[in-house]
This record gives C-alpha cells, sequence and structure tokens, in this order.
C-alpha cells in the first residue's frame, strides 16, 4: 500500500469504525454532517448509493488536499418496498419490529469511496436477505427496554442483543452492521490499497 495514501471515514458510526478497522489500515474518521433526505420515487438502491455518495462528498473539504480515499456508506431496511429507518421513539420501534417479527426483509448499504486529490468516485452496493423469528409481545417490549433499538435501522442490532431475532441470512452479515467489508476491499483495491498481500 503506498504510505501516503490515506483513508478517511465519513461516518461518526461506532459500529463503521468497528467494522472498518478489521481490515487493519490506519484511518481516520470525519463525521459526515450530509442531509439524509432523498425524493419519495427513489428505490432503494437509490437511496444508500445518493445517501453514501453525499456523506462522503461532505468531508471532500475537511480532508484537504491530502492522498486520501474518502469511504462514505448508508444503510437502510426494506420491508414490503417500505423503507423502514431509524426509530423516533419506543413505539415507532415496537411498530417496526412487530412488522418485522416472523417475516423476511431487506438490508441494503451503499458504499462511496472518493480518491483524493484526482477525485476518482467509485458507488456500489450491497443487499443482504434477512428473516426475524417470531416473537412474543412481551420479547418485543424487553428488547425495546435495552435501548438497543433506539439509533439503528429497523430498531434492531444483529451485532448485539438482536442476534438473538435473527433467524437466518442470506448474503453479507457486515452488510447488515452497516459495512461490506468484502465489497469495500474490492473498491479499495481500485485505489491501489490491498487488505491482503501488503
Amino acid at each position: 500500500m503506498d504510505n501516503l495514501q490515506h483513508i478517511i471515514l465519513a461516518s461518526g458510526s461506532p459500529r463503521r469504525r468497528e467494522l472498518l478497522s478489521l481490515l487493519g489500515l490506519p484511518f481516520e474518521v470525519i463525521t459526515s454532517e450530509a442531509d439524509e433526505s432523498t425524493p419519495p420515487d427513489f428505490t432503494p438502491e437509490q437511496i444508500v448509493r445518493s445517501l453514501a455518495l453525499r456523506k462522503a462528498e461532505a468531508v471532500v473539504a475537511a480532508a484537504g488536499e491530502r492522498n486520501a480515499v474518502i469511504i462514505g456508506s448508508d444503510t437502510i431496511v426494506v420491508l414490503d418496498n417500505t423503507v423502514l429507518g431509524k426509530p423516533v421513539d419506543e413505539l415507532d420501534s415496537k411498530s417496526m419490529l412487530t412488522r418485522l417479527q416472523g417475516r423476511n426483509h431487506k438490508v441494503y448499504t451503499g458504499v462511496a469511496c472518493i480518491g483524493l486529490p484526482h477525485g476518482k468516485t467509485i458507488v456500489e452496493h450491497r443487499v443482504t436477505s434477512v428473516t426475524m423469528r417470531a416473537m412474543t409481545e412481551n420479547e418485543i417490549i424487553a428488547y425495546i427496554a435495552t435501548g438497543e433499538p433506539a439509533d439503528k435501522a429497523g430498531s434492531y442490532a444483529i451485532q448485539g442483543l438482536g442476534s438473538t431475532l435473527v433467524e437466518r441470512i442470506e448474503g453479507c452479515y457486515f452488510n447488515v452492521v452497516g459495512l461490506p467489508l468484502s465489497l469495500l476491499g474490492e473498491m479499495l483495491s481500485e485505489f491501489g490499497i490491498t487488505v491482503l498481500n501488503r
């Protein structure tokens, strides 16, 4: 890897920081304050790809003139063609979890990489299918009481207690957590950054 090549994660998410650290590459975090609104007619793919790019673009100025790659990412949960974002309150969490329980839904994550200073940009996305087990109302209430669903898309965290609610997944596990590492590794290689055989 080019020692001058710097990696910048445009995210305040502790989960994404943890995942990126698994690759063993040095990086810094610059939290993106990008607007996360999208047109109502956007498909799930368009939502995550456009927001991932917007988050990465939002920190370009803060990155300065360095030789760097900025990584932006966005994750959504989709059930019956409806996007389930982060819950606004506990009642919203209960509504989401009640709808998700015993059913299959899809998790979309978009990833954008911007190379500086030349501006080369790559945007991709992954989709993982998740099936939740049937839950009692008491289980749902108890899970919400842990506080874990509060800031999670779809009101659950597969890497935490939410793992006990997931019956099976098809696709990339890390995609559900918020950063598909196999996809990111492929994308970084396009900028000359290799995870293996460094």
